[in-house]
Order: C-alpha cells, then sequence, then structure tokens
C-alpha cells in the first residue's frame, strides 16, 4: 500500500513542481483532476488526450519521480437537472474515460450526481426521508429514469475502454454511502449486461461517514465483500461535542463558521487517531486493497503544505506496506 496525494490542493502550481514536491515527502503516488469541480489545474485534458507525446511527457514526468497515477478525478454532477451542466460534467467524464489509460490508471473519480425531485426541476433534490410521499415518488423518479439509465451507458463507455469508475460517496448526491454505492454499482451493471468484475465501484472516503454517523471500518468491510473498493482518499472529520449532541450533524452552515459547525474537515490525526486509522488500513487490507491511501486536503486551520506535511507524516505509521513479512505459520 502507498501513499499518494489529491493533487488539486496544489492548484496554481506547475505540474514538474507538485510532483518534485510530492517525491521529496515519500509519496509513491499521485492523483490528477481533469475537469468537473476541481477544474483543471495542470494541463488542459482535451489537448493532451489528442497528444501522444504530451502524454508521454506526463508518464515520463511522473515516472522519473517515482510515482504512479493512482486515478484522475473528475468530481462532477453528470445528471444535473441543468441541461448545461450536466452536459459539461458528463463530457469531462466521458474525456477522463478515455484518458486514463493513456495516462497509465485504470481508475476514474467522480460523483455519482443528483438527480432533480422530477422532469421539471432546475436544482437537484438531496431526498434523506421517505415521508411526505411526494419524496418516495422523488426518490424512485431519480433512481429508475434518471441514475440507472446514465450510469448503464457509462459502464458499457468503461468497459469499452478498460477503466473503473470509482464514485465518492457524499451527502448531497444520491450515492452517500456503502449501501447506495452497492445498490447503483449492481442495478446499473446489470442493466448495462456487464458480468464479472465490476466497472463501477467505490472511492472511499471516511470524512464523509463520520458525520452521518457511519464506521467506516464497517462501510470498509461491506465495499470489500462486494468486491468495491477501487480507490481510497485520506481524510478526517473533526465532531464537535457539543454542536453536534446538541443540534445534529446535519449541518448547512459555511465550512468558514468553524466555531459553530457540527463538524469540520480536518487533516489525517486531527479528528481520528490511530485507533481509527490502524483498523481502517488493516480492514482495506484484509479485503486485498493494495493500492493507494490519497490525501486530501480540506482542513481550514492548516495551509494546504502544513496539513499535507503532516498527512504524510501521520500516515506513514498506520500504512502496511505492499508486501509485508511472510507469517511464519505459512
Amino acid at each position: 500500500m502507498r501513499l499518494g496525494v489529491m493533487s488539486a490542493l496544489f492548484a496554481g502550481r506547475k505540474l514538474q513542481d507538485v510532483v518534485r514536491y510530492c517525491a521529496e515527502a515519500g509519496l509513491g503516488a499521485i492523483e490528477l483532476p481533469v475537469g468537473a469541480y476541481p477544474g483543471t489545474p495542470f494541463f488542459d485534458p482535451k489537448s493532451v488526450l489528442a497528444s501522444s507525446d504530451k502524454q508521454d511527457a506526463i508518464r515520463g514526468l511522473l515516472k522519473e519521480h517515482g510515482l504512479v497515477l493512482s486515478a484522475i478525478s473528475v468530481h462532477g454532477n453528470p445528471v444535473h437537472p441543468d441541461a448545461r451542466i450536466a452536459k459539461r460534467h458528463h463530457t469531462e467524464y466521458v474525456m477522463a474515460v478515455k484518458l486514463a489509460r493513456k495516462l497509465g490508471t485504470d481508475t476514474v473519480i467522480t460523483f455519482s450526481g443528483c438527480p432533480g425531485g422530477g422532469a421539471g426541476d432546475k436544482s437537484p433534490n438531496w431526498i434523506t426521508c421517505p415521508w411526505p410521499n411526494e419524496f418516495s415518488r422523488a426518490l424512485t423518479y431519480q433512481w429508475d429514469e434518471v441514475l440507472v439509465p446514465y450510469w448503464a451507458k457509462q459502464a458499457v463507455l468503461c468497459r469499452q475502454h478498460n477503466v473503473r469508475t470509482a464514485w465518492e460517496a457524499h451527502p448531497g448526491f444520491c450515492v452517500y454511502n456503502s449501501e447506495t454505492l452497492i445498490r447503483l454499482s449492481e442495478r446499473a451493471q446489470s442493466d448495462a449486461g456487464i458480468k464479472g468484475k465490476a466497472v463501477l465501484g467505490a472511492n472511499l472516503d471516511p470524512s464523509h461517514f463520520f458525520w452521518q454517523g457511519i464506521d467506516p471500518v464497517l462501510a470498509t468491510r461491506e465495499l470489500g465483500e462486494a468486491g468495491l473498493l477501487f480507490h481510497v482518499h485520506a481524510k478526517d472529520t473533526e465532531l464537535d461535542p457539543y454542536e453536534g449532541p446538541h443540534h445534529g450533524y446535519n449541518d448547512a452552515r459555511p465550512y468558514t463558521d468553524l466555531k459553530h459547525r457540527a463538524w469540520n474537515f480536518r487533516t489525517c490525526g486531527y479528528g481520528h487517531g490511530h485507533e481509527f486509522w490502524k483498523p481502517f488500513v488493516s480492514m482495506l487490507r484484509r479485503y486485498g486493497y493494495d493500492h493507494v491511501l490519497s490525501i486530501e486536503h480540506e482542513d481550514a486551520l492548516m495551509s494546504a503544505d502544513e496539513g499535507f506535511r503532516k498527512a504524510v507524516s501521520f500516515l506513514k505509521e498506520a500504512i502496511i506496506e505492499e508486501n509485508p513479512a511472510k507469517p511464519w505459520w505459512t
């Protein structure tokens, strides 16, 4: 297992400088954003897709510094009820699928997306309860008429390009926990007629589970049983001991309101210690995950560089090497 980074935190820097910095920090992998919400901080994906020389240059740069490309990211909402947003995010997602193998990875990370509550809606509608009954009807519309048909088509696209899509379960989107992720994967691939190894799976980020009351270790086990552990983000969440028990953790106050929010994203180790991170890494290995822990920085209390360095130092103690020692009893 290797340490990597979701490199959007280094936006504004040159890719050459970012790659060198990551290698000097002791990382073995990098994840590159190529569109949708994270944007395209390092290169124009369209021009790279059209140029084998540019593809060779990126692959060569990573190889020179001993980094593998763990994934390319295009976190977006390709089923957005605003057709312009949906089209842009879909186009950028398709480009990522076509670009992935050319840059040396088989994994594209995105969100499941969230449609409106009906055909005439203009904004996404995240349904969180079944009643009043119009909520249940909206949920049926979202899954049966939009979400499953869309991802069934993308499953075929992924199989054509020998690429996997890793959804990041995130509140606000239809896939927000392990149950919804497994259900969408199974339904979409069934409708697409895809059998065997899944092409629609998980980018597991424990930070989105803590404030939903989900144990990420148990979620890891469930996703592992389903064979859907494709990629992992390393980000932490601090739960406020007053605000959460007092008002609940479903908190829409701005991320900048650090004094009053029930939870805040933190650098690894500043929300949960090794009493979580070591069992989490062990559960990943238990189900055969031997890829990358990709550090994601969204800690408003630390600069990107400070948060990154602290996460690297903390996670090195938790990580299990790629080739652990052979047990004495085997």
